[in-house]
């Protein structure tokens, strides 16, 4: 994701440069001639960025998808571990209830593993979500700005 990031940011920062390098009008109010296809060009560039920046935030949700299923796939091996160490010791007369407490205690502790687990892939992937979603606000509103900038360059130079 980094890279159509740096990528996405590279255009903006060309389109800037598209806008340092136009030829601004005497007494135009900082209006500023530039290369229409020139900056055309560059916004299709990032156009066609962005749904890699959407592709990579698929593969994070599918990561964290994965990321619960192996927790869950792990705690329910410890709990059945814990469940076949249970019938193990119930089988014991003598232990019974020392047994019948060490497998709750077990089961507890797998269900306390696997929410932690949980809890912390979920806190991993909505960081990234998070992260994500910022970038690509942030990244979004430049564009906006860029674009209304051009537009407005367009209508002063109509005038």
């Amino acid at each position: 994701m980094a890279n159509n990031q740096a990528t996405i940011e590279d255009l903006i920062d060309e389109m800037y440069d598209v806008l340092d390098k136009g030829w601004r009008l005497p007494v135009s109010n900082g209006k500023v001639f530039v290369d229409g296809e020139e900056v055309r060009d560059i916004l299709n560039e990032i156009k066609e960025e962005i749904p890699e920046v959407i592709k990579e935030a698929r593969r994070v949700v599918a990561d964290r998808a994965h990321i619960i299923a192996e927790a869950n796939r792990e705690a329910e091996t410890i709990i059945r571990v814990a469940q076949e160490k249970q019938k193990t010791m119930i089988e014991q007369s003598e232990i019974t209830r020392q047994a019948q407490a060490k497998a709750n205690d077990l089961i507890a502790q797998a269900q306390a593993k696997f929410k932690e687990m949980r809890k912390a892939s979920n806190d991993y992937v909505d960081d990234l979500m998070r992260r994500t979603d910022e970038s690509l606000s942030e990244n979004l509103a430049e564009l906006r700005k860029t674009r209304q900038n051009i537009k407005s360059s367009q209508r002063n130079s109509q005038m």
